[in-house]
């Protein structure tokens, strides 16, 4: 189906008051660039949408990385476009790649990382062939006027002032003929579509909407990232078929006289499940996503690089293993003689415990049959520190 609806995420800026080397949308969230986190509330929005991402030139490749991550599945509905020196140009060159089918245009900051899907389909609902729409918060502070020595000459009445956010939404047509006809730099998109004679009505914003600027901001959004975890689950399978002449590698230690597993690495199913569960648990994908098969320096990996790198990952989104436990299923090995030794070793890599535990599949199905192996990892993560 072709989507009716587009969204431009805006992340050309430079976002130099934030402080770091990178622009500011490939900057870090625990662990997520912020520019995923937008992302993934976009993802997460009930209407199908045409994602335009405006990134800088120096950072293409990077943004159809991380795009393609957050899409998942519905990577072939983003489109990556080279912005601008101003937001304004980017938002243009965003414009430039809409669908034909397209009657809603949606134009979000990436630095807000942690604006709800929800939010995104209220503005998206609103939007109407002759309004545009800004999600907006009412100003509780009291606003004074000042001169150019800062002297206060007065206050400023606040009862019909508000604080603008993004996205904001509008008719597609009037936007671009807006664009079209702009003679100077606007703030938003409202105030250029405002200033093209058209509409602009609001609705209610949220608080977690607001714009990662300075450090501050985005302690502020670390914050409540680490609020809002708590406890976290996560569920982890991976099969693998035997395959004679490869040495068998199985929860970290190597298995002599005994068939190996084939794989792109080193086929350690316990090890690949346990990832996966850590990775899900903290909502960072897959391993498919994290270390393809497609990259050639994974290649006869040992598994416990994947394993040393998902945990990195999963710290650095802010969370602390509580524990893991994983069951194999499988003819062979026999897991009794080494249950101890292989929990004592995942468990220090890992550091925190490790439970494993064998079955068979009483003759059923391809582990039944003794062609491969299978493993199920489940991890428990606290997010609260």
């Amino acid at each position: 189906m072709t989507p009716r609806v587009a969204i431009i995420v805006v992340a050309a800026g430079s976002g130099s008051r934030l402080g770091h080397a990178e622009p500011k949308a490939f900057v870090e969230l625990r662990g997520v660039t912020i520019l995923e986190r937008a992302l993934r509330g976009v993802f997460e929005s009930s209407e199908p949408a045409q994602v335009i991402l405006v990134a800088p030139a120096s950072k293409l490749a990077a943004a159809r990385q991380i795009a393609a991550h957050a899409a998942g599945a519905a990577s072939d509905s983003v489109t990556v476009v080279e912005g601008g020196e101003t937001r304004q140009a980017s938002v243009r060159a965003g414009l430039a790649v809409l669908g034909p089918e397209v009657e809603i245009v949606l134009v979000h900051d990436a630095a807000r990382a942690l604006t709800s899907a929800q939010l995104i389909d209220r503005v998206v609902r609103s939007v109407t062939p002759e309004m545009g729409i800004v999600p907006a918060l009412p100003v509780s502070d009291t606003i004074k006027r000042i001169d150019s020595h800062e002297l206060v000459t007065g206050t400023v009445e606040r009862h019909d002032l508000v604080h603008v956010q993004t996205p904001q939404g509008f008719p597609r047509t009037q936007l671009v003929a807006a664009y079209a006809t702009a003679d100077r730099d606007y703030t938003d998109d409202a105030a250029l579509f405002s200033a093209a004679g058209h509409a602009v009505t609001a609705v209610e914003g949220e608080a977690r909407g607001f714009k990662i600027t300075t450090p501050w901001d985005l302690h502020r959004a670390e914050q409540l990232l680490r609020a809002s975890s708590g406890f976290r689950t996560g569920i982890g399978l991976d099969v693998h078929a035997y395959d004679e002449g490869q040495p068998l590698w199985l929860g970290g230690l190597y298995w002599p006289d005994e068939p190996g597993l084939a794989g792109h690495s080193d086929g350690d199913a316990v090890i690949h499940a346990i990832c996966d569960a850590l990775l899900s648990a903290a909502g960072l994908g897959d391993m498919g996503a994290r270390f393809g098969t497609a990259d050639p320096q994974f290649a006869g990996a040992p598994s416990e690089t994947f394993l040393r790198q998902t945990l990195a990952l999963v710290t650095g989104a802010g969370f602390s293993v509580v524990n893991v436990a994983v069951q194999l299923v499988a003819n062979r090995p026999k897991l009794s003689g080494r249950r101890d030794e292989i929990e004592v070793r995942l468990s220090e890599v890992i550091g925190a415990p490790v439970s494993v535990s064998a079955t068979t599949a009483d003759g059923l199905g391809f582990t039944g049959r003794g062609e491969g192996v299978s493993a199920l990892a489940t991890a428990l993560l606290d997010g609260s520190r």
